[in-house]
């Protein structure tokens, strides 16, 4: 992944587009927007923006994966959210004009794109079509997180399990979840040796295979029902 030149990756011409809110702006607009832009190359488990800091501008995530999480008191991590290919992190803080309350990691090499605040916001400004967009993902994401609260807090650590990989697979798609146990049980929010025993029993239940830290979810409808969704 490393040897893309970020320099080339124009949005007028990017097949990650059409699954951003970049893809509601005008081909002058999206000219403007990928002028505006630079690309840069990020190594796995590289930061992204810390918690606490101001945010200056936003980021496309062109591919790759990104753990959207916060820190603890004890310093444990709880991920909030994976971002993949087309999603644009850091406008919440912008919006709010406040610093960012969460932080983002690479979970894999990645190349991101970064907006700056004055551009992002100037198309804002001029485009009502990107705008109702915006809106309707701030609204789409509130009735998602909705959804993981309400089950991650009324379910147990066995049906947060099945709730969590049967997300994560749609989030990998074709593809094997390719997490850290520690990053899994972050996720779920449980101790990654509870993790660990859950997913070898899930493993000799016959709902997945694993190799390494690779998961193949191979019983989508028994997770589902396990889950209790």
């Amino acid at each position: 992944m490393g040897n893309i030149n970020p320099r080339s990756l124009a949005c007028t011409t990017c097949d990650t587009k059409v699954t951003s809110l970049v893809n509601n702006l005008s081909p002058e607009e999206t000219e403007k927007f990928s002028s505006a832009k630079t690309c840069n190359y990020y190594k796995k488990q590289q930061g992204v923006f810390l918690e606490g800091a101001f945010p200056r501008g936003v980021f496309c995530i062109h591919d790759g994966k990104v753990k959207v999480f916060r820190r603890g008191e004890m310093g444990k991590e709880q991920i909030i959210h994976i971002a993949t290919r087309g999603e644009i992190l850091g406008y919440r803080a912008l919006f709010g004009d406040e610093p960012y309350n969460v932080s983002a990691e690479t979970l894999e090499e990645s190349h991101i794109c970064y907006v700056p605040r004055e551009d992002f916001l100037d198309m804002l400004d001029h485009n009502m079509t990107l705008r109702h967009a915006i809106m309707k993902e701030l609204s789409k994401e509130l009735s998602l997180r909705t959804t993981m609260i309400t089950n991650m807090a009324q379910k147990s650590v066995r049906e947060r399990l099945a709730f969590s990989l049967v997300f994560l697979q749609n989030i990998y798609e074709n593809e094997p979840i390719k997490l850290s146990r520690e990053d899994m049980a972050n996720f779920v929010g449980t101790a990654t040796e509870t993790l660990i025993r859950l997913i070898t029993e899930f493993k000799e239940d016959g709902y997945i295979e694993s190799q390494g830290r690779k998961i193949q979810v191979i019983n989508k409808e028994g997770l589902i029902r396990l889950a209790g969704k």
